[in-house]
């Protein structure tokens, strides 16, 4: 997770962790081989495992999470053998014919998809790769900058329906596409334009905040977007599928998005912006912004390409930035600010183009001295320019657009015949898109860096998958369906439902909500359809509104705190995300309360 300068936490060695799990590990599995170990050790070394996540991810000592992980899944595997070694029908089987057996068991989780799959959601692991690098090479084209920029000049610069749609779109997007990718580019255009129209700070952290909700709770609509859903969805196949998604989570998604379109009338209300007043860059932002990428391989808000020249800009630095959070284009803040012209001229050409720096300064020179017709004559080179850019990037959403063809062809496949691997449609979906940057080398390795970046955020969940899955075959979750059976014989169907959905709720608070989807679908599989439906709803409403309660609960909150902490508020806490999502999430809960009841009722 990104973070800004000047940290004020330790970060614990993970060499040194691993070699301590290392050293358990081999001294529990001796134990193991002489004593038979008792379950519930098992459960208490998973549930410390996902509980150190967050403890090591919110106090002032930081271990790698892929340290954490992969350390603790060598105790958990230990401890698993001495669990289930002594009374397995595996032992009796290595008496009476060696340890081949259990070498091809072992062998075939490992070396076969099929094996992978059920240790570890390969399939699922693998389509969220197919679909990490689809999504990244679609942002890339600038698809939403340009939908965003058009909305609001249909919507004549009024911010707020302008904002709706955008995050309706979003929401609608989250259902199929990555979330986490989603949110990244949500995240980067709201805040652009709120920025423009110059909105409180307030507004502009809700804004971020806000959009963990738009990307998770209102995307919960289908299972294809949020690896939780996958999750608990391959978890209960085939008793979970898409009309499932469809009947019982789409209402809930659409109800809660109804919840932020209020709180988002609530606060942006009559903030508008005036497009005769745009500058000409903001005014081309999927332009400059692809124009970018084709010609520096990265992508730069204006505030991010004046933090990097902190040191040379000097004591005008705060002053620069101070004007860019107050909706001023970069030219204006430096030229008011009397910024040299050798380093103007250089922060322009980071910023847009070399060839375009000399127009763009003359422009914002005439534009602060308030002559504006010779403003206007010097920008149009920069618009012949940027006219260009723009068949380029319209050729290469065209051929994103046309992805999407495969993706959805392919998902349809899958769905019909669930046989047929989810991670070719992500992965046919990707190698189309690709082709229309292709052409474009910095464009392709930004948008492969990104989706690999992006990626690493799941790359934990295999030891804790495996973890759960050792959990599984132990015999754990057997006893959670006993305790799950009980409650309802005695407090009824409604309220074991609800229980569900707050526990997950808070689990998800306080854990990753792809190991509370994991865990918590485990206990659901012998229960009747109409029971596994409803708690399964009840789960997946639940880990997805505790995911966006702190600042680690779901990937999507990893990314809009630090987003938030780089690009926003560098002194905004893990305690102010908290106390400024809980009247928005307050409302959801009950909201999502009363239709969890509603739907036990109607369940009979």
């Amino acid at each position: 997770m990104s973070q800004p300068s000047g940290r004020s936490w330790v970060e614990l060695s993970s060499k040194k962790f691993v070699l301590g799990c290392v050293l358990v590990a081999f001294g529990v599995w001796l134990v193991g081989n002489v004593y038979r170990l008792p379950l519930w050790l098992l459960g208490a070394e998973a549930f410390a495992t996902v509980l150190g996540l967050f403890v090591f991810g919110s106090i002032r000592y930081r271990l790698d999470k892929n340290a954490l992980t992969y350390g603790a899944v060598l105790v958990v595997a230990a401890t698993f053998w001495g669990v289930w070694w002594h009374d397995s029908a595996m032992r009796q089987e290595v008496a009476r014919e060696g340890w081949m057996p259990l070498v091809r068991v072992i062998a075939y989780h490992l070396f076969t998809l099929e094996g992978l799959d059920r240790v570890v959601h390969a399939d699922t692991m693998l389509f969220l790769l197919g679909l990490t690098c689809f999504v990244a090479v679609i942002s890339q084209t600038r698809l939403l900058e340009s939908v965003s920029f058009k909305l609001l000049a249909r919507n004549r610069g009024a911010v707020l329906p302008t904002v709706v749609a955008i995050t309706a779109l979003v929401s609608f997007a989250s259902g199929i596409l990555d979330g986490v990718s989603m949110i990244g580019l949500t995240l980067r255009i709201l805040v652009i334009i709120l920025f423009l129209v110059d909105a409180p700070l307030s507004e502009v952290r809700y804004v971020v905040m806000i959009s963990t909700v738009v990307t998770t709770v209102c995307g919960m609509w289908l299972a294809y977007g949020e690896p939780p859903n996958l999750i608990m969805k391959s978890n209960l196949h085939p008793r979970l599928n898409d009309a499932f998604f469809l009947s019982y989570c789409a209402p809930l998604a659409l109800a809660s998005y109804g919840v932020v379109a209020l709180s988002l009338w609530r606060r942006l209300r009559g903030l508008r912006l005036r497009f005769e007043r745009l500058d000409v860059l903001d005014r081309y932002v999927a332009d400059v912004r692809f124009l970018q990428a084709e010609r520096h391989g990265a992508v730069l808000t204006a505030i991010e390409l004046v933090e990097s020249y902190e040191t040379k800009l000097g004591d005008r630095f705060e002053a620069v930035r101070e004007r860019l959070h107050h909706g001023q284009s970069l030219g204006h803040a430096l030229v008011a600010e009397h910024v040299p012209q050798p380093l103007r001229l250089e922060l322009l050409a980071a910023y847009a183009h070399e060839d375009l720096a000399g127009p763009l300064d003359e422009h914002y020179r005439h534009d602060v001295a308030g002559d504006s017709r010779a403003a206007r004559e010097a920008e149009r080179p920069v618009r012949a320019v940027l006219r260009q850019i723009k068949r380029r990037r319209v050729r290469a959403q065209r051929v994103g657009m046309l992805a999407f063809v495969p993706f959805v062809a392919l998902l349809v496949a899958h769905a019909v015949n669930p046989e047929f691997r989810l991670f070719y449609s992500s992965v046919a979906a990707f190698a189309v898109a690709l082709t229309g940057i292709w052409s474009l080398p910095n464009i392709r390795r930004l948008a492969l860096h990104e989706a690999w970046h992006e990626y690493r955020e799941y790359l934990f969940l295999f030891p804790l998958f495996l973890s759960i899955t050792l959990l599984q075959v132990a015999g754990f979750f057997d006893r959670l369906e006993s305790v799950l059976l009980a409650g309802i014989e005695r407090l009824g169907v409604g309220p074991v439902a609800w229980i569900q959905f707050a526990g997950a709720t808070v689990l998800s608070a306080m854990l990753d909500n792809n190991v509370v989807a994991d865990f918590s679908a485990r206990a659901l599989h012998d229960l009747e359809l109409p029971l596994v439906h409803l708690f399964s709803m009840a789960q997946i409403a639940g880990y997805a509104l505790g995911g966006c309660w702190t600042h680690i609960g779901c990937a999507q909150s990893v990314v809009a705190y630090a987003f938030m902490r780089k690009d926003v508020d560098e002194h905004f806490t893990p305690l102010a995300w908290i106390r400024v999502m809980t009247p928005t999430l307050t409302g959801l809960f009950a909201l999502l309360t009363g239709l969890v009841f509603l739907r036990a009722w109607c369940a009979g």
